[in-house]
């Protein structure tokens, strides 16, 4: 991927997930060393309204949809919640604000879970709401796979 091919291959997306796989594993890390330190029940309400805001509603409507559209809204949402700089911005007002704490680790598991884990990451308006392959990235896909070379010549 590079700013004129905006794609993953299946060997760059394992690579993106390994990465955020490593940011998981230290934010966990992290959390696990210090576990009296975390007031649990802001750790617990910070992992889960991020789908409670930005998940649930647009997946609830995706399956009440007869034909699998939603809103742009629900897209917003879920791009708003699961972003990096959403929750940079919220950790570092806290930090400043409140204090910096162990607790903000809920914040980076999450989001890093997400993406390593499950491959998600942020939603573009184009296709489902849910993971299904786009028709038209399906045949581009079968398209790149057959050129047989990993390098183009210009």
């Amino acid at each position: 991927m590079d700013a004129r091919n905006l794609f993953y291959t299946r060997t760059t997306s394992r690579l993106a997930r390994l990465e955020w796989s490593v940011a998981l594993a230290v934010s966990s890390a992290a959390a696990l060393t210090h576990l009296s330190e975390i007031r649990w029940w802001l750790f617990v309400s910070l992992f889960l309204v991020i789908d409670l805001i930005g998940y649930i509603p647009g997946a609830i409507a995706y399956r009440r949809s007869p034909d699998g559209r939603v809103g742009r809204g629900y897209y917003v949402a879920y791009n708003l919640m699961h972003s990096l700089v959403t929750w940079a911005v919220f950790a570092g007002l806290w930090s400043w604000l409140v204090g910096a704490e162990w607790t903000l680790l809920a914040l980076p598991i999450h989001l890093m879970g997400d993406r390593a884990l499950f491959g998600n990451s942020l939603k573009p308006f184009g296709v489902p709401f849910e993971p299904c392959t786009h028709p038209d990235f399906a045949a581009f896909q079968r398209a790149y796979d057959g050129k047989g070379s990993d390098a183009v010549r210009v």
